[in-house]
């Protein structure tokens, strides 16, 4: 705003005061042209309209309107036209438009006799197409905080925290694993080639004497909960170790200022650090129903894989001084692998209806995919967090709270394929079937916290480096029974084997099945290639959230009655991954080899075990340098701010949160 002087501001004050004047005349010259004379108006008033409202339809809940039915075989419906038959006609395949995918079957009729036959209406089939999904997702974050709280005086420069070595172990407990690093597949010859290899690499691990100290199970078939290698009876909650809720504390809900009995207002002195608290989280659903038969027929190989690979490793090494005074809460880490393996059997339903075991049926249709089926979902899930905080901490005789961690990375993906079923699959090359979920955690939690040589307090407190939480859940479902499979019936090849000559015929001894008993017509899907049906999740968390903490005294007026919570762990990694996959309704013929492995890895790596990686326990201790320089501390300086700490570091970024009350 600019200022006038005076001279100035008069000349503005007469200017206006003349252009007022001026208006007015002008509004008394023309004042009676506009003055009210009302003239009575010939117009008639408008006639008053009450609206009719009415709600003669009564409000329902919500209805998306989706109603969905499984495309099952539509019943086949029957008109009858007479037909004579000759003495040679046999019973044949008959194509109602003379050419295409679809035929039924005529029963025969005695020679040179015209009669009524009945002729049936098939269910349009569609032919499954191929589903493939990659899926990458990834969570990057660095949260490496450097912050100086209070009037200390002090210069508080460690080397800041290098990820490289992070970086380096988690590669080696990767390397680990009984699988190497898969490459996503990019063609069907690819994805047979990445589950063959699978297999032998399993198999060689599984005799391999560097996996003895894990829990290495495998067979042909598993059932059941594993807990960190026991069986168990059910699966422990994640709700009952982590809540994500964020509820705020007793004493947050109150005031930290109060009257004494001597009218004097005090105010709660204490100091509250959170530089852990950090929590990533991968979460997968994966529901394979895209197609699935009560009877399949396999002319080639049936490769059947499950897989779990579950990996805990953490580091949690604290240097804490015992000089601080304050009791040290270091709190259990705890780590859990859990995996379930899943069977479920619907062709044995006891609730459903009897069958008639002397009806079979006499008519079919068929469609057809040329080449290969492939159902294929790929996904990877990746999270990285670096929280390397450095502080240096004093109380000023008010409430402080700081909160540098307490970060949250989650990725989440939900995927259902619901598609067709069958009565009867053919597969005239081979099946493959895979189901593979690997989930890692590692944590690098190695504290530092220490205190100035004069640095005292008579204040309640604690101090707490640990208290972690690794959690690997994974849960596999196969729908189908695994004693299902038998040796390719003769019959069924040479159904097969018609079908792949561009045959039309389904054998009697094949519609004859007891699988088909009760049926009028067969819905029959014949695939010319492979069936390639891969279930793949890969879940890692990396966190490194290695803190180096100096408590200090207050340069001009300590407070030896503050209350300290110093939290540097309290971190969560979570992955969680669930594959239901749909085999088969019911039989399963194989016409070549039948193989079947499924397996659980589960290890947990702390780093207290020497052994582990090659390192030695005391080397994973991240070398901090403290270093405090007493000359600064001039009390006498009154012209020096108590809050003026002066630091030589750059860090990533500033302090996420400090409050000061």
């Amino acid at each position: 705003m600019t200022m006038f002087d005076k001279i100035t501001e008069e000349i503005a004050h007469f200017i206006g005061v003349f252009h007022v004047s001026v208006e007015d005349a002008r509004f008394r010259e023309i004042y009676p042209e506009f003055s009210f004379n009302p003239v009575p108006s010939e117009l008639e008033p408008l006639p008053a309209i009450v609206p009719h409202f009415e709600a003669p339809y009564q409000l329902l809940g919500y209805d998306p309107g989706f109603d969905y039915r499984s495309p099952r075989a539509e019943p086949w419906h029957a008109y009858s036209r007479p037909v004579k038959f000759q003495d040679t006609q046999r019973p044949h395949i008959i194509d109602e438009n003379g050419a295409g995918s679809t035929w039924y079957n005529w029963p025969k009729y005695g020679a040179g006799l015209s009669h009524w036959t009945t002729k049936f209406t098939h269910p349009e089939l569609e032919p499954p197409g191929s589903v493939v999904n990659y899926i990458n997702q990834i969570v990057v974050l660095s949260d490496n905080d450097y912050f100086s709280v209070g009037g200390h005086n002090l210069t508080f420069s460690p080397d800041a925290i290098d990820n490289s070595g992070l970086l380096a172990s988690a590669e080696a407990v990767l390397s680990l694993s009984p699988l190497g690093d898969l490459e996503r597949p990019g063609s069907g010859d690819e994805i047979i080639t990445l589950i063959k290899a699978s297999i032998l690499q399993i198999e060689a691990a599984e005799l391999s004497s560097s996996h003895a100290a894990q829990i290495f199970a495998a067979g042909e078939t598993m059932e059941g909960i594993y807990v960190n290698g026991q069986l168990a009876s059910e699966v422990p909650l994640l709700e009952d170790y982590h809540s994500f809720d964020d509820e705020a504390s007793e004493d947050d809900t109150g005031s930290n200022v109060w009257r004494m009995d001597n009218g004097t207002v005090a105010i709660k002195a204490s100091v509250e650090l959170q530089s852990g608290g950090n929590t990533l989280v991968n979460e997968a659903l994966l529901k394979n129903f895209w197609t699935g038969g009560t009877v399949t027929a396999v002319v080639g190989d049936h490769v059947e894989l499950n897989a779990i690979i579950q990996t805990n490793a953490l580091w949690d090494t604290d240097a804490v001084t015992s000089s601080i005074g304050l009791p040290t809460n270091t709190g259990i880490n705890e780590l859990f692998n859990i995996a379930t393996f899943e069977r479920l059997d619907i062709a044995k339903n006891p609730n459903a209806d009897p069958v008639d075991l002397d009806h079979y049926p006499k008519y079919w249709s068929i469609t057809e995919v040329k080449g290969d089926l492939m159902i294929v979902n790929w996904l990877e899930q990746f999270t990285f967090m670096s929280d390397n905080d450095i502080g240096i901490l004093s109380s000023s005789g008010v409430t402080t709270s700081i909160v540098s961690g307490d970060n949250t990375g989650v990725n989440h993906v939900s995927i259902f394929e619901l598609g067709f079923s069958y009565d009867l699959i053919v597969v005239g090359g081979s099946l493959y079937d895979a189901n593979i979920i690997r989930q890692t955690n590692v944590l690098f939690d190695n504290d530092v916290i220490d205190a100035d040589a004069s640095f005292q307090t008579a204040g309640k407190g604690e101090i707490s480096s640990s208290a972690n939480l690794l959690w690997n859940q994974a849960h596999i479902t196969n729908i189908g029974n695994p004693d299902r499979f038998d040796v390719l019936p003769q019959h069924y090849l040479d159904a097969a084997n018609g079908l792949a000559d561009g045959g039309t015929n389904i054998p009697d001894d094949v519609r004859s099945d007891d699988a088909f008993a009760g049926l009028n017509g067969l819905s029959v899907l014949y695939i010319t290639g492979d069936v390639l049906n891969l279930q793949y999740i890969r879940q890692t968390n990396i966190l490194g959230d290695s803190d180096q903490i100096a408590l200090a005294k207050e340069a001009v007026a300590p407070n030896l009655t503050t209350e300290w919570s110093i939290t540097t762990g309290s971190n969560t990694l979570v992955n969680s991954a669930a594959i239901a996959d749909l085999d088969s309704f019911g039989k399963t013929y194989v016409g070549g080899d039948q193989y079947s492995l499924e397996t659980l890895y589960q290890a947990e790596m702390i780093s207290q075990h020497p052994e582990f990686g090659g390192h030695h326990s005391d080397a994973l201790v991240n070398e901090a340098v403290l270093f405090l320089d007493d000359s600064m501390l001039d009390t006498a300086d009154t012209a020096h701010p108590p809050y003026a700490a002066e630091h030589d570091m750059n860090p990533d970024d500033g302090v996420n949160s400090v409050l000061g009350h």
